[in-house]
């Protein structure tokens, strides 16, 4: 097949992840793949199969004034169109709320099927007036509009026929699925937790539960990976909880595996997700995992008490409770570690490749 896949960037970024394994894995596999973005391809953080034809249009820009947000996003669509009439794809996937309003857009007269995928709760993910106008109206003109986990499913039902909604979850990528053939030096235990540092990655209740932790398991540092606007304000609340020196922060990482194996126990604190990568990605690492039952995601991903743990949402004591538990009793961990690790068996790349094969044979007649 000839098969398009659009997103806003290739920066780091969990949808982004799964953009980058997709194509690349369709590409392996025989397929005539292209990925276009709006922004240059000088952002691109995730490493492409050299076979993906990589088109960029390089129209990344932040507007304030309604008329330069009409102008600019006129000329995203036109340059769309124009890429889909060059490539000539035979279905094309788009991700992400506002890129899947300007895919539809440029597809209109085109007969091109267009798949839309959401990558977070909508309900929970706010997207301005005219992005949520318009993707009430256009989702209904989409060939298929996939969602991550059936709890999402249920809002596309309130406006998208039944019949065009599948739920398909993110796939693990190979990285992940391979056991770390060195053995980490250590120096003391470590909690890690990845993601962009914005409010809804919940880093401050993270940074106020392991504070509970610190003075009761002194060999014990937490660790964050990421970065966003909220740098500076975690690093001072790190300070005010008098823990500074016990947290450790990098910028994004292109082989964030190899922090995952060097570690302990890893935390998902995040306010809302749609199908958290970090999570699938430290369970296939064979990491004890502790989550916030969040929307949505990772009471799909966990297994309560099997694989690993979930914590009432935004609960800072709980989540203490539960880190000091896990912290306590190093026989837990191993044993929710080496059950997490077969999460590669439900989410694996080639299950979930196989799900999309059966997506694509809906809409390409």
């Amino acid at each position: 097949m000839r098969i398009m896949l659009a997103v806003s960037t290739m920066t780091a970024g969990g949808a982004e992840r799964v953009a980058a394994t997709l194509v690349n894995h369709w590409s392996a596999n025989g397929h005539k793949v292209a990925l276009i973005t709006v922004a240059s391809s000088d952002l691109d953080f995730y490493a492409l199969d050299a076979r993906v034809t990589r088109i960029a249009l390089n129209l990344y820009s932040s507007t304030k004034r309604w008329r330069d947000f009409v102008i600019v996003n006129f000329k995203r669509v036109r340059k769309l169109r124009l890429a889909i009439h060059d490539f000539k794809p035979e279905v094309i996937l788009s991700f992400m709320d506002t890129m899947n309003v300007r895919m539809l857009l440029a597809s209109i007269g085109t007969g091109m099927p267009v798949i839309v995928e959401e990558h977070i709760d909508p309900t929970q993910n706010p997207v301005g007036r005219i992005v949520r106008l318009l993707r009430r109206l256009l989702y209904k003109r989409a060939c298929a509009v996939v969602v991550l986990t059936p709890g999402i499913a249920r809002w596309a039902r309130s406006f998208v026929r039944s019949e065009a909604i599948y739920v398909v979850p993110n796939p693990i990528s190979q990285q992940f699925c391979v056991s770390s053939k060195l053995e980490p030096e250590r120096n003391g235990h470590r909690v890690i937790a990845i993601g962009r540092l914005e409010a809804q990655k919940g880093f401050d209740m993270l940074l106020k539960a392991f504070a509970q932790c610190a003075q009761e398991y002194p060999g014990w540092t937490l660790m964050i990976i990421g970065d966003g606007s909220e740098r500076d304000r975690l690093h001072a609340l790190a300070a005010a909880l008098r823990i500074g020196d016990r947290v450790k922060w990098e910028r994004a990482v292109k082989e964030p595996e190899k922090e995952l194996h060097s570690s302990d126990l890893f935390v998902l604190s995040s306010r809302y997700e749609g199908f958290p990568m970090v999570l699938l990605e430290a369970m296939a690492c064979g990491l004890p995992v502790v989550s916030f039952d969040c929307p949505s995601g990772p009471r799909e991903i966990i297994q309560d008490g099997e694989d690993g743990l979930l914590v009432p949402p935004n609960e800072v004591d709980a989540l203490a409770r539960t880190m000091s538990g896990l912290m306590s009793t190093e026989g837990e961990r191993k044993r929710l570690g080496q059950r997490a690790a077969l999460v590669t068996e439900r989410f694996g790349l080639a299950k979930i490749a196989d799900i999309w094969s059966t997506v694509f044979e809906q809409v390409v007649k």
